[in-house]
Order: structure tokens, then sequence, then C-alpha cells
């Protein structure tokens, strides 16, 4: 086995968990959600795998320009949050990819009890390798994904390849802080050995690199860094709740959770929202 199927194997299995569409169902359901006519909105606290989740997601969406009129490619697409919000407030349609076949199915699932079908669909599929001809899409999205991904090179230069001339990139990412190595485990990665952070300078570098002219920078560190040490205390103080990433990550996401609040507090860890365009 090679070293990059190595890597693929530990990341899948960091993410998979078994029957994870029907444990989140089964969640929702014990709060009294109408689990056959849900909402995005329903569905935020869990399926929007990332910092500051369903705000982060619109925020970037935004700043991206999105509309009924762009075809949108999501890498890394999880359960399908990011994918299921921008179809539901913008219209748009938007195809999914990720490695995890388990959240591919999860993802299907939940778009279909939220009657989102029509606009969204997955495929598992490996983000350097993607199965789609040149020039397919207007926008290619991707929040909280490089962090597993070591080849950046050929993840941005595919991201350029199925991009439409003068198309639009947009990156909501973890970056390596200037502070030091990363405290494990974390959401993205239990171990050193799925981690794959660069800094800020470096992931310029790899998009002008890949053809892409960079028109947006945003670090938003400091915003993160506050919502992450308020979940942190909550879950210290309350536990886990019925709804939220524990059930992705299983019962070891509350030593995730204090561990990434200390990286963001202690500058180990950087995150910005990026909108580049491909030159």
């Amino acid at each position: 086995m090679s070293r990059e199927q190595e890597v693929n194997e530990a990341i899948e299995a960091h993410y998979t968990r078994a029957d994870l569409g029907e444990l989140i169902v089964a969640a929702l359901a014990s709060l009294g959600k109408p689990v056959e006519r849900l909402t995005p909105e329903d569905l935020a606290p869990v399926d929007q795998f990332h910092i500051r989740g369903r705000t982060a997601t619109l925020e970037l969406a935004n700043a991206a320009g999105l509309d009924a009129a762009k075809r949108v490619l999501d890498v890394g697409s999880g359960v399908g949050g990011a994918s299921r919000c921008l179809a539901a407030e913008f219209g748009c349609r938007v195809t999914g990819i990720d490695l995890t076949e388990e959240y591919c199915r999860a993802a299907t699932l939940l778009s279909a009890k939220t009657g989102l079908t029509h606009l969204v669909d997955y495929r598992q599929g490996d983000a350097t390798r993607l199965p789609f001809e040149d020039q397919s899409f207007d926008v290619v999205w991707t929040e909280h994904v490089a962090m597993n991904i070591p080849d950046k090179a050929r993840l941005y230069g595919e991201m350029h390849r199925v991009l439409k001339p003068g198309g639009t990139l947009a990156i909501y990412d973890v970056l390596a802080g200037p502070s030091g190595p990363v405290l494990f485990p974390v959401p993205w990665a239990r171990t050193p050995q799925t981690s794959f952070l660069v800094t800020p300078d470096a992931l310029r570098t790899l998009l002008g690199e890949a053809g892409f002219a960079v028109t947006e920078w945003r670090d938003t560190t400091e915003v993160a860094r506050t919502w992450f040490v308020a979940l942190a205390e909550k879950i210290r103080r309350d536990g886990l709740p019925p709804l939220g990433f524990h059930l992705l990550l299983g019962s070891d996401f509350k030593e995730m959770a204090q561990n990434q609040g200390r990286n963001l507090q202690e500058g180990r860890i950087a995150l910005a929202q990026i909108v580049a365009h491909k030159s």
C-alpha cells in the first residue's frame, strides 16, 4: 500500500461512524424535530462541521457572490451541511464530494429529509483526483478540509482544472499558527500523522502557483477563538448536547474541543476566509 493510500484510509477511519445518518435523525427526533421535513437550520448544530458553523458558511457565501446561477462543487462536503445551506439560501446547484463513504450516505439521507435532493447530490472520491470534466463548475467551495490533505499542490491544481475560466474558489480553512505544534487530538485528526497544516504565507504561494488570484483574505482567528472557547466551556460545564459534533466523532470529541480551544488561545492554529479566482 502506498503512503497516500495509508493516509486516506487513516483519514476515512477517523471520520467513519456506522449508521451516522440514522444517529443524527434519532437525535433530532429526541429533540422533537419533525424528522421527515427537516430544515437546514434544524441540522446546523451537527452538519456544519467547522468552526462557527452556519454563520461562517453564510459569510463565505456572501463574500464569494453566490446566487442561483452558480454551479458549485463542495470539496470535502462531509454530511452535507454547507451544500444544503447554499442550496436553501441561494438556490444554487451543489455537488459534494467526500473521501468518507459514510458521510456521503448520511448527506444523501439528510438532504432527502430536507427536501433538497433536486439541488444537491454527493459522490465519494478523492479531492486530489476529482472525477469531473475540466471547466465544469462556476465555484469550488471548501471548508475545513485541506488540513487532511498532504499534497496541496495537486489539491489546488485539481480545483483550478474543474473551474470555468474566471471561476471562484471559496476557502475557509484551518492553518498553522505562529506558536508551535498543534495539541492532539483535534476534530480533524487524532494524531499528527493525518494533519497537514500550512502557514498563511505557504497557502498564498500554493494558490498562486496553481493559477489563482486571491481577491479577499480575511483572518478570522480572533472571532473563531471566541466562538470555540465558549463552546468548549459550555461542554465542560453542561456536558455534550443531544445534537452536536460528538455524533460525528464519538466520545473523545470532548477532549478534542478542549484541545481546539487551547490551540486557538495559544496561537497554534489560525483561521482564514479566502476568495480567489481562476486566472
